[in-house]
């Protein structure tokens, strides 16, 4: 049995500055020496077995390996620019909670980890570049304070691709108990089979 703190009586999320903000504060820290860290391995080993996605139909469910094995064998190759360090893991706007006190707090500690600094810095630019879920100020915002654009980057389309493929991989393992889940899973997955449009994905 585990217990938790609540850190706000309701869920408010950060304004997108103080995001950057607490980013960019985790990035300049030191690894504690006293803890060893895992090395960030978002798709798990290049050996390991592939996940199964019972809730989706065979032929989406095969697509999607596919990428996962693409994603594991190219992930370490990308030419990152930052230097690697310690990472949130997950870090986006709806894991930054506002707390009663009126201060930013970074929550979702699963993913901690060390690594690319691109790999905290990804899905924002994916939601205001992609999926439409940041607009192009909120995006600026989050640049000026952060301090490095990462769509500048020459890495950035195949990092996208890949943070989308560990999101939809995420969604799809709940497909099979959640019918609006699978529904939301095949939807992305066709549109990342097709080149289609993602601005009608839904957040999860």
């Amino acid at each position: 049995m585990t217990f938790w703190l609540s850190v706000s009586h309701e869920t408010v999320y950060a304004p997108i500055a103080d995001v950057a903000r607490l980013i960019r504060g985790l990035h300049d820290l030191a690894a504690p020496t006293a803890l060893e860290l895992p090395r960030l391995c978002p798709f798990g080993p290049t050996s390991g077995p592939l996940p199964d996605f019972p809730g989706v139909p065979r032929e989406y469910e095969s697509f999607l390996q596919g990428r996962i094995e693409w994603a594991r064998a190219e992930f370490d190759r990308l030419p990152f620019e930052l230097p690697p360090g310690v990472i949130h893991g997950d870090a986006n706007v709806g894991n930054v909670l506002v707390d009663d006190s009126g201060s930013p707090v970074m929550i979702d500690l699963d993913s901690f980890s060390t690594g690319p600094r691109e790999w905290d810095l990804i899905q924002t630019a994916l939601f205001a570049d992609r999926l439409g879920w940041h607009t192009e100020d909120e995006y600026r915002t989050f640049v000026d304070v952060y301090g490095y654009d990462i769509r500048t980057w020459s890495g950035y389309p195949d990092l996208a691709d890949m943070r989308e493929v560990a999101m939809t991989s995420w969604l799809s393992k709940k497909a099979a108990e959640s019918e609006s889940a699978a529904a939301e899973a095949v939807k992305r997955i066709a549109a990342i089979r097709d080149g289609g449009s993602r601005r009608d994905w839904g957040a999860y």
